[in-house]
Formats: C-alpha cells, sequence, structure tokens
C-alpha cells in the first residue's frame, strides 16, 4: 500500500468523470470474446447494458467459485488502520515477546500507510488522525526508526501541533501508560468492582455493547493494577511541553452530563485509596473469571482482536504465565489476525468474517443463477449449518428464556451471535436445495425464532443485544472513542424484516412494527442511516429491498422518496459512492464521493426493488459496474466502506467488491429475487399489496 495525500484538507471530492470506453474481457465459461461497448461515449444501450451486465456477472461468478475455500466458506481481508499493527507490538513488549521478524513485517506495513503528512489516518482518503498517528509512530520507534528520521520528524511535528499525547484519546494513552509514557492517575478510573453491579443498576457491565464489555472488563484490572514497564525510550517529541507533559484537562460545566461524570471519575479516584484490598482483590479475580468463561473454542475472545488483546494483558497481571493454557490459547489466537504479504509486510486484521463472507457469497451467486442445487453452495449451506450456535451467550442476560439459535460473524464466537449474520444467513440458506431438507429446516426455525425473540421495545433490532440503549455510557470519560452501546439501526432492522418476510412473517405483528419503525426512522430527503455500512446509501440499500420484500409496492411514498434521492446522490460516472466523512459532516458528505463498487452495488439493489429496472439510473449503474471490472471479473476497491464505529472505526471487506456487484448484476439480468425463493427449500416469500 502506498501513502495518500487525498482528504487530508476535508474538501468535497469533485463528481465522478463519465467512464470512457471498456473492454470486457473474455468469461472463462461461456467463452465469450473480448469487444468494447458500441455506445456514445462507453455507456451502452440498454440492449448492450444487458448484454455487458451478463457478461461482467458470469466472470464474477468464475471468480468468486475459485475462491472458496474447501471448507465451503468464502472470507475476504478485513483491513482497518495501523492501531492494530502498533497495538500488537505494543503487546509483545510488554509480555517480552517480540521478536525481529514480526517487528520487522509490522513496521513495513505501518510505513507504507503512511501519508505524505507524516500522518496515520483511519481509512482510505481520510484526513490524518492524532491517536493512529501517535501509536503508529511509538511502533516504528520500536522497530528502531529514528526520531529525526524524515518520516518520524514530519510525524512528531504534525502530533504536537494538535496538541501532543495530551490530546490523545484515551485508550491510546493507556497504551502509553503501560511503559510509563503517560501517568495511571491522569487516566479516568475503572473500578473493577463493576462486574458486581446488577443488571437493573446503571452502569452495570451489559449496559454496554458487547465488544465494549469485552474491553472494559479486562481493562479494569488493567487499571487496577496499573502497571508499568521500563520504557525503552523516552516520547519527550509528541509532547508540547516536555516538562509539563500532563497538563489538567477542564472540567465541563457541573449542570452537564460530562461534568457530572467527570466530578464522578475524580471521586472514584479518591474512592480508589480506600477500598478494601481484600474487596478489590475478589473483584478482579471475578473478572478473571467471566473473562476465561467467554475465552473461545480457539482462544480468542468474541473473535475480534481488541479485546483479546487486553484479556492476555489482564490475565498476564494475575498471574498467568505465557505457557498457561488460557495465555498459550489466547496468544495463538491473535497470530492468526496477521495476514502476511507478498511484499513481507504484516497487516493485523480488528476481525474475521467468515459467515458474514460466506452467507453474502452465497445469496450473490444464487441471485446470479446458480442452481439451487450446484455442489459449491451445497458446500457453503453445509458450513453454515454448522456455525449454528445453539448454547446461550450474553444475550441471555436480558432474554434468559430464548432457546439459541442464531449465527455469529466469525470462526469461533459462541458468545456473541447477532441478528445481522442469522438474518442473511437464513436468506443465503433459503436460496440453497440441500440434501437434508429437515435439518435445514430445524436450523432456520431455531434462527428466526431468535431473531424475533431478539426484537427490542420499539419494534426494531440492535445487531449483538435486546434495548441496548442506557445513556450512561458514552458519557463515561472513559469512553472517548467509538460506540460502546447497541441501539436498533435501520440496516440491521431491514435485513430481519427482508428474512422475516422471505419466510412468509410479512403480516405478523412483529414484523410489522420493524416495519413501522423503519418508515418512521426515513430522513427527510429519503435516505436511510447506515450503522455498519457507509452510510446512507448503505443503510437505504438495505432498507429498500426490506420494504419490497415485505410487500410495499414501488409507488408507496418512502419508496419513491428513497428513489427520488438515490437518483439525486448519482455520479456523473453512473456509479454511487460515498465517504465516511458523512458521519461526521452529513449535510457536505451524504451521497457524496468516489464511485465504488460495493456502494453502487447497494444503491442498484434498492433501485430494482423499487420497481427501476428500466431507469436510466440503473442503466448507468450497471454500465459503471461492467465497466469497471476487472478481466479476472473482480473490481478494485480501496476505499472503506464498512463501519465498526461511524466515523470513529472503519472497515474495508474485501469481498464487498465483489459479492454486493454480483448480486446486483445477478438480479439485473434476472429479475428480483423473492419469487424464486421458493423453488429452493419451500421458504415462501409474502408479498403484499400496500402497507
Amino acid at each position: 500500500m502506498t501513502a495518500t495525500t487525498d482528504g487530508s484538507t476535508g474538501a468535497l471530492p469533485p463528481r465522478a468523470a463519465s467512464a470512457s470506453e471498456s473492454t470486457i474481457g473474455t468469461n472463462s465459461t461461456t467463452g465469450t470474446t473480448p469487444r468494447t461497448t458500441g455506445a456514445k461515449g462507453g455507456v451502452p444501450t440498454a440492449s448492450g447494458t444487458r448484454d455487458a451486465a451478463t457478461r461482467a456477472m458470469l466472470r464474477a461468478t468464475d471468480f468468486l467459485l475459485a475462491r472458496q475455500d474447501a471448507q465451503g466458506w468464502w472470507k475476504g481481508d478485513l483491513e482497518t488502520n495501523v492501531t492494530m499493527d502498533a497495538e500488537d507490538l505494543l503487546l509483545r513488549q510488554f509480555l517480552g515477546i517480540r521478536d525481529e521478524r514480526t517487528t520487522r513485517a509490522s513496521a513495513l506495513f505501518i510505513r507504507g500507510e503512511q501519508r505524505e503528512d507524516g500522518t496515520w489516518a483511519t481509512f482510505h482518503g481520510g484526513p490524518g488522525e492524532l491517536s493512529t498517528t501517535i501509536e503508529a509512530y511509538v511502533a516504528l520507534r520500536l522497530a528502531g526508526d529514528a526520531p529525526d528520521a524524515p518520516h518520524m520528524a514530519k510525524a512528531s511535528a504534525w502530533v504536537r501541533a494538535r496538541g501532543g499525547i495530551a490530546s490523545a484519546r484515551v485508550f491510546t494513552r493507556i497504551w502509553l501508560a503501560l511503559f510509563g509514557w503517560w501517568k495511571w492517575e491522569d487516566l479516568p478510573e475503572l473500578p473493577p468492582e463493576l462486574i458486581y453491579f446488577p443488571t437493573w443498576f446503571p452502569l452495570n457491565i451489559y449496559d454496554f455493547g458487547c465488544w465494549a464489555r469485552q474491553t472494559i472488563v479486562p481493562l479494569t484490572i488493567v487499571s487496577a493494577k496499573r502497571p508499568v514497564r521500563p520504557a525503552p525510550f523516552s516520547l519527550d517529541e509528541l509532547h508540547v511541553d516536555p516538562d509539563r507533559p500532563n497538563p489538567p484537562r477542564p472540567l465541563a460545566p457541573l449542570g452537564t452530563w460530562d461534568g457530572a461524570f467527570q466530578r464522578l471519575d475524580r471521586a472514584m479516584h479518591r474512592v480508589r485509596k480506600v477500598v478494601p484490598r481484600r474487596l478489590r482483590r475478589a473483584a478482579m479475580n471475578s473478572a478473571a473469571r467471566w473473562i476465561v468463561e467467554r475465552q473461545e473454542n480457539d482462544g480468542c475472545w468474541g473473535g475480534i482482536q481488541p479485546p483479546a488483546v487486553y484479556s492476555v494483558i489482564a490475565l498476564y497481571l494475575l498471574g498467568y504465565d505465557l505457557e498457561h493454557p488460557v495465555m498459550r490459547a489466547g496468544l495463538q489466537s491473535l497470530d492468526r489476525f496477521a495476514v502476511w504479504r507478498e511484499d513481507g509486510a504484516r497487516m493485523i486484521e480488528a476481525c474475521q468474517s467468515p459467515v458474514w463472507d460466506t452467507c453474502l457469497a452465497t445469496i450473490a451467486l444464487a441471485d446470479a443463477g446458480l442452481p439451487a442445487d450446484h455442489p459449491q453452495l451445497v458446500k457453503a449451506a453445509d458450513w453454515m449449518l454448522g456455525e449454528q450456535v445453539v448454547r446461550p451467550g450474553d444475550w441471555s442476560v436480558r432474554r434468559p428464556g430464548l432457546p439459541p439459535g442464531g449465527w455469529a460473524f466469525e470462526f469461533h464466537n459462541d458468545n456473541y451471535p447477532d441478528t445481522d449474520d442469522t438474518a442473511e444467513v437464513v436468506l443465503a440458506l433459503r436460496r440453497v436445495a440441500h440434501h437434508d431438507p429437515e435439518r435445514m429446516e430445524r436450523a432456520i426455525g431455531r434462527g428466526v425464532a431468535w431473531n424475533l425473540g431478539m426484537q427490542s421495545k420499539n419494534g426494531a433490532w440492535g445487531a449483538f443485544d435486546v434495548d441496548n440503549t442506557s445513556r450512561f455510557p458514552n458519557r463515561l470519560p472513559f469512553c472517548d472513542f467509538g460506540e460502546v452501546i447497541d441501539p436498533p439501526s435501520a440496516d440491521v432492522t431491514a435485513h430481519v424484516v427482508e428474512m422475516l418476510a422471505v419466510e412468509g412473517l410479512a403480516h405478523d405483528p412483529r414484523t410489522r412494527r420493524g416495519i413501522e419503525w423503519l418508515l418512521a426512522e426515513q430522513e427527510e430527503d429519503g435516505s436511510w442511516f447506515g450503522r455498519w455500512g457507509v452510510n446512507y446509501v448503505y443503510g437505504t440499500g438495505s432498507v429498500v429491498p426490506a420494504l419490497a420484500a415485505a410487500g410495499l409496492p414501488g409507488s408507496h411514498p418512502a419508496l419513491r422518496r428513497a428513489v427520488a434521492w438515490l437518483e439525486s446522490v448519482q455520479n456523473e460516472d453512473g456509479g454511487w459512492g460515498e465517504d465516511l466523512r458523512s458521519y461526521h459532516e452529513v449535510a457536505e458528505w451524504s451521497g457524496r464521493g468516489e464511485s465504488t463498487a460495493s456502494q453502487t452495488a447497494w444503491a442498484l439493489m434498492a433501485l430494482l426493488a423499487a420497481g427501476e429496472q428500466d431507469s436510466k439510473a440503473v442503466e448507468r449503474g450497471i454500465s459503471w459496474l461492467a465497466a469497471t471490472q476487472r478481466e479476472d471479473g473482480s473490481w478494485d476497491e480501496p476505499q472503506f466502506t464498512g463501519t465498526g464505529f461511524p466515523w470513529d472505526f472503519s472497515i474495508n471487506y474485501h469481498l464487498y467488491r465483489q459479492v454486493f456487484p454480483l448480486t446486483a448484476l445477478g438480479r439485473y439480468v434476472h429479475g428480483e429475487p423473492f419469487s424464486k425463493l421458493s423453488g429452493a427449500t419451500g421458504g415462501s416469500p409474502a408479498r403484499t399489496e400496500g402497507h
């Protein structure tokens, strides 16, 4: 990867230029001969568009089929930002296990991501980010890069100009405190006694989203222990005033929530000195048991890297040596997050997405016309059936009587299945003619029942928990980065509604409540907010197909507003794109950005579901997909179109650029998928007129 300077000023992107004449490559299945599109300026006629779409669809099908694992799953790289790589090196330094090969490979990747202004961004083309730049800089210092080297001096000058380490987020300063580069007493207090708060009490651990919960519990131990390992060098160059590296932060007014919680934190610092040692030791041991009980079979925690890192540190501080089975398995699991590249660089994935990628690939291939009994689809279904979570997890704290039956995102994550994956897996399984239909029906029935049981009070669905909407966690001084709660979102609710409609439950009162919520959540401009994908294009691309599947006609006012919005933000080149800054500066960036394959596909999926098959907007979008496809059947997409935390943590799912364009092309060539689902395993879509 090369450094980029795009986006450092935050200027609005220009509309992309019109597509030039494009060559379509040979398809390995049909043997069609390469030819250029014959329309003026490279935009084909209607019949030419369909021909080009068919060729692109077949090539994309071949590309995706060739990348299935022998066990039946698909998984693309999950790219985030260099804090994953920096913190991996800091962990190894803290534990005394950092080696030269890993350090050299990680540093190679981190250097390659540095922008020309000396900074590191959190997404492709994004602005430099202070905490990310600090962590990357420290990692390169560990790797031996001299502070006066040009690339390092440029980075440290930029950091100082923006307030230095004192202005970094709490998580960054925690990592620095581990080595004495920051004072523990100048960090928010996080007492391990939180583990004892009952579920009805404010700020109990189940008030936090599952990802935050898994991180906070081990960090209570770290906060209580306040360890310091000897720093291998100073970081004076990252302070505005090295003689006063920990300047006090001003308090917010007392009458505000921020001011109240800041004063509560100061009180907790005083309480720390008088907490009985026996109580604190018992709380840390209870937290440790909580952590160990949630370790997955592969040694990880929740299938995501940050909780695993902090859990390893916490247990190490409590005396678990590196050869303890829990620690050994945990460290081995972290190694599996590493992606070694051809140039010798080592990138750390924050998470791995095989269930998500596999269900989306199955849907794409089926909608592209692959037979329902195709061996590779059956193999994918077999693998997905084996991944169903059949034991209770943390979600059962709020739903103790609900039988399990969901699917998680990762290879191993039995504690935290999610409603989004569950809905999409059911939609994928319905597209496959499996050799054991009874097993399929049992699995689908459990999944549907579990998702119905996870509906929140307002009629919508969050990803991992029910009614995870407390206002308090976001107010804590500790929580200055990313989302820490999991409220219902339009994209997740839409996927669940679509699944319920396909299962014949469009008129079920629970489905209708979800539909009512979605209609109420539509923005004034006709779009929907996207929580787990970027952003309004993703939200709209999720909701419109769901409402259509549930029976709303294309003439429904909500769908007409959505169509009008999508048409209004289509780029000049025919594609769609949206920059992550739409989470930060909505008015300027909503639906705006360089065209990407995945976002163009989301827009097309919505337009096709709304009955716009013959519209000019669809024709131009399909033409853009066909024209930008590479000869091997893939698309290039360096942009980040996935979301972990809106704005704060962004994701480039490397398979998004394949599965969503193929889905859109297949639905354009073959028509909407809902009417053909009953031909697979017996699910019958429920199409109704109006709402």
